[in-house]
């Protein structure tokens, strides 16, 4: 897995989310700087989980409409005389 990284817009949303999280549920004020080592930390440590989940959730999608293909496959199949 590459590093983790994000657009300056994408780390920008994070960070305002970050900051009003730490206002509205723990009352503490946390700045930009702050807020970015917390990303940075989440991206590297939590970070391969949650890929590692992302791609388990796509193998189980991927083989549940591939078994669907196989399905209508086998419809398609002409009896043989």
């Amino acid at each position: 897995m590459t590093e983790i990284t994000f657009s300056q817009d994408q780390k920008a949303r994070m960070v305002s989310k970050i900051k009003a999280y730490f206002e509205d549920e723990i009352q503490q004020e946390i700045g930009g700087f702050e807020a970015e080592f917390l990303i940075d930390f989440f991206a590297t440590e939590l970070g391969p989980h949650f890929y590692n989940r992302g791609l388990f959730d796509a193998q189980q999608v991927l083989t549940e409409k591939m078994d669907e293909v196989g399905y209508v496959m086998q419809e398609l199949e002409k009896p043989e005389v």
